[in-house]
Parts: structure tokens; C-alpha cells; sequence
């Protein structure tokens, strides 16, 4: 059996090397400062946010279009392969909706799956995509096995200023204030395919760690964590992922793969935004 090819976008954060090893295509994102458009990738993080700080604008992104979907589906489907493509989710982006929009054209070869989910909380359900398909598995059966695995991928972040979520419409002014003036640090849960505000650090930083750490203990309980991969996720935020990753080796936990958050999921959070990603067994 062929092995059916893997697509994503670049909102979904694992190392390049990754997606180098197992042939997967990557869809980026747009970034516009001003009148200056970059390819997510085409900067880092650092680079990205010191541009803006110069040009004195917010970074703004730009779905994936129909168009692009379509020229590389047609390539796929002219090659007499069959493709899954899993993405930001549709709460999150429009981008999910164009791939389905482009696939309409090419419905015996491509498969496009909600990913419910971002940044490596899509990486996630990746890396048991290319499990599964170099297991043999279909492109069917690997999809059925992703939709079963979707509702049990935990996603929480912890936000180190409310900056960006303002800017970009998701917190308002006065929250913003609030926020600032009184040192909250918000976790931000993926729930539903939507982001929601969990809970609240107060005081420092490490406070909001900290809770990431206690969601991750209440989940380990009864060995319900899939031990395959537990990643840190952050855009820049090195001294945090030393913080977390010493007390999840404490914890027993010993696949952690750390990956950055690209300049597409930066754009909305902030450079110093961490997050614990894992999945559940059930």
C-alpha cells in the first residue's frame, strides 16, 4: 500500500526537522507589518517582534487561501496519491475552511480533518498521524484513529501579557488594564476547538507555571497520560521551559519534546507564552 501523503500548516509548531524526516508539506501562514509581507518561517520570533517594534505596528496574520490549497492538492492528486491534511482549527482560522473549500475538486484524494486545536496540540495529533501511516494504516483508518484521539489532546498556555490578545480583539481594553495593573496571567485551555481564559496566575509569573503543572498532575492520576510525547511549547521563553521541564522529570515524564511556537501563534500571544501539550489515554 502507498503511503498517503501528510499535510499541515504552520500554525501546527513542530520542529522543521520533523517535517523534513517524514516528507510533510507545510501551508504557511502570511504575516503583514504594515506594508511588508513575510512567510511564517521567513523570521523568528525575536526578529518578527523587533520589526514590528520599528515599524510601530501590530504583526497581522493571513489565512492560507483556496488558491494555494488547490495548486498543491492538484499536484498530489496528478501524482495518483491521496493526502490528510490537519490545520489550525476551524475556531480558529478560516484556513480550515479553505482547505475544505480546495478539496471539493479533489475528493478521492484529499482528506482534510479538523484539527479542533493549534500550535502543537495539532503536533501532537501529527505525530500519531505518521505513526499510524508508517504503520501501514490507511488514509480512512489513520483519520478514524485522529478523530478518536482529538477530544482527549490537552492544550494550555500561559500568557504572560495581555498585549496581544488585545491588539488582536480577543480581551478588551479594560481587562487589559486590570490585568496588567494587578499582575494576572491568564491560562488559556483549548476546549470545544475554541480558547477559553481557565484560570488565573496572580502575583508572578511562575504562579500561572505552576498551575499549568497542577492541570498536568490532576490528568496524571491513574496513568492517563499517553507517554509517547509531552511537549513545552513556547515562542521564546527559555528559562520557563527549564522551570517546567525539571518538574515534569520529577514527575516521572520522560519523552518531553520542547518545540517554539512559530511567528503565526507568537502573533497573538506574545514572546514569552508556555505551554504543557499532551494527550490522554482516555
Amino acid at each position: 500500500m502507498d503511503k498517503f501523503v501528510i499535510m499541515t500548516d504552520s500554525a501546527s509548531d513542530l520542529p522543521k526537522e520533523i517535517y523534513e524526516k517524514n516528507n510533510i508539506i507545510v501551508e504557511p501562514f502570511t504575516i503583514s507589518i504594515n506594508e511588508k509581507e513575510i512567510v511564517d518561517g521567513g523570521l523568528d520570533v525575536v526578529e518578527l517582534f523587533a520589526l514590528a517594534e520599528k515599524e510601530k505596528s501590530i504583526p497581522k496574520t493571513a489565512a492560507v487561501t483556496p488558491a494555494r490549497f488547490i495548486e498543491t492538492f492538484e499536484k498530489i492528486a496528478k501524482a495518483g496519491k491521496k493526502a490528510v491534511y490537519i490545520g489550525l482549527g476551524s475556531g480558529f482560522s478560516s484556513t480550515f475552511q479553505n482547505a475544505l473549500i480546495a478539496s471539493e475538486e479533489f475528493k478521492e484524494n484529499i482528506y482534510v480533518v479538523d484539527s479542533g486545536n493549534l500550535s502543537s496540540g495539532i503536533g501532537l495529533l501529527l505525530l500519531k498521524l505518521i505513526k499510524f501511516r508508517d504503520e501501514g494504516l490507511s488514509a480512512e483508518d489513520s483519520i478514524a484513529r485522529i478523530e478518536k484521539l482529538k477530544p482527549l489532546v490537552r492544550t494550555q498556555f500561559a500568557i504572560s501579557t495581555l498585549e496581544y490578545l488585545h491588539k488582536g480583539g480577543r480581551c478588551s481594553g479594560t481587562a487589559r488594564f486590570f490585568g496588567t495593573l494587578l499582575k494576572i496571567y491568564p491560562i488559556v485551555r483549548v476546549v470545544n476547538g475554541k480558547m477559553e481564559v481557565a484560570k488565573k496566575g496572580r502575583a508572578k509569573f511562575e504562579n500561572a507555571l505552576d498551575i499549568l503543572l497542577d492541570y498536568f498532575k490532576s490528568d496524571a492520576q491513574e496513568n492517563n497520560i499517553d507517554q509517547d510525547c509531552v511537549m513545552i511549547t513556547h515562542p521564546f521563553a527559555p528559562d520557563d521551559a527549564i522551570y517546567l521541564k525539571k518538574r515534569l522529570n520529577a514527575l516521572g515524564v520522560k519523552n518531553i519534546l520542547e518545540t517554539k511556537a512559530g511567528c503565526t501563534i507568537a502573533t497573538h500571544c506574545g514572546l514569552r507564552t508556555i505551554g504543557i501539550l499532551y494527550i490522554l489515554k482516555q
